[in-house]
């Protein structure tokens, strides 16, 4: 069965990488305690490529700012609507606002995918 996708494309503060860290721990475990099947936050490491578009360039980075790639996998989009819907009711993330981000939300890219190709 094609698993259905959120992506999100993050730049950051380096400074505020231990915070952002923390915060999407307990983010990826209520995510995960209602149903998501993964949840994978990574730090760019190796961005400087010769070829196509570099993530830090597509993100409009500053030099103090790390670009974070994200994921959540699901069932499928309906499995994707219901978990959202429980992740966001949860009491924990009810409370989070935008302010309380490590981040802009402006600068965040976020967008659900569906699976076209799935290899383990």
């Amino acid at each position: 069965m094609a698993k259905y996708v959120d992506g999100f494309l993050i730049p950051l503060a380096r400074k505020d990488l231990a915070a952002y860290r923390k915060i999407s721990k307990k983010a990826g475990k209520i995510w995960m305690k209602y149903g998501a099947l993964e949840y994978r936050e990574c730090v760019g490491d190796d961005l400087k490529v010769n070829f196509g578009r570099p993530f830090p360039k597509l993100s409009k980075t500053k030099s103090n700012e790390v670009v974070l790639f994200s994921w959540i996998v699901y069932k499928s989009k309906a499995h994707r609507n219901r978990v959202n819907r429980l992740v966001m009711a949860d009491p924990y993330m009810a409370k989070m606002g935008p302010d309380s981000m490590p981040f802009d939300l402006k600068k965040m890219s976020y967008g659900g995918f569906k699976t076209i190709v799935d290899m383990v």
